[in-house]
């Protein structure tokens, strides 16, 4: 884990033996799942903790992540961004939300096997939970990494921040007209464009950056709308 130790330390982050040890089975169990169900097109070892878990980590620049903060990722896949801040962050309140019925049996296997706590897992669509009282406007911090591109992203996000909550999008390549795109998106669903924050790491060389979103007022009720409007017809600037 060389690759992820020394890109953590290059963001003020000292891994311990015993998170290391926690990335090195993620890794195993990760690449092992991946050959019965597709979770991953990155699989090898370099790359995984550079590209997913360093990734992840990047986040911790934007924002610190108090113990008791409710942290949602929206979209999480095989559990990233969230599983990744977890290990670092144990004391957060992390919900992971996604669709697939696979993906969910191996968070449920994962978040068992690495022993995290607070971690609770929610089999749906964000466009269908981001109605339910229990989840709607309850996050200090929503989190989506290649869910969507960022006008559908904020959509499917923003109903979940609390006001005064923040959403942030890990993002790569140039991405100022996805942007421009999505700034009728942030305003209409109680947003505002805080700061596009670009990362500088080495072996990170594909204009990566966190796209950080500030949530000022409630999201109309009707947001987010039914499964799939937003990803094909999103709300333009």
């Amino acid at each position: 884990m060389e690759k992820l130790i020394s890109g953590a330390r290059e963001l003020g982050i000292e891994l311990t033996p015993g998170q290391i040890d926690k990335f090195r089975v993620y890794f195993r169990d990760l690449v092992e799942w991946n050959k019965r169900i597709n979770l991953t097109r990155i699989t090898d070892y370099e790359e995984v903790q550079l590209k997913h878990f360093l990734d992840s980590l990047t986040v911790l620049t934007a924002v610190r992540l108090t113990d008791g903060l409710r942290v949602i990722d929206v979209g999480t896949g095989a559990g990233i961004p969230g599983i990744p801040l977890t290990i670092v962050s144990p004391g957060v309140k992390l919900t992971l939300l996604e669709a697939t019925g696979k993906k969910v049996k191996f968070l449920d296997y994962m978040v068992g096997r690495l022993g995290l706590e607070d971690v609770e897992i929610v089999t749906g669509r964000a466009e269908e939970i981001g109605h339910d009282a229990a989840y709607r406007e309850k996050f200090g911090l929503a989190l989506s990494r290649a869910v969507a591109p960022l006008p559908a992203a904020v959509e499917l996000t923003l109903p979940f921040c609390e006001v005064g909550g923040l959403c942030i999008a890990l993002k790569k390549g140039d991405i100022k007209a996805e942007i421009q795109r999505s700034l009728k998106a942030i305003d209409v669903l109680g947003g505002c464009l805080k700061e596009v924050k670009p990362l500088a790491l080495e072996g990170l060389n594909d204009k990566r950056c966190l796209v950080i979103i500030e949530k000022f007022k409630p999201t109309p009720p009707q947001y987010p709308r039914r499964p799939g409007i937003p990803a094909k017809k999103p709300i333009l600037s």
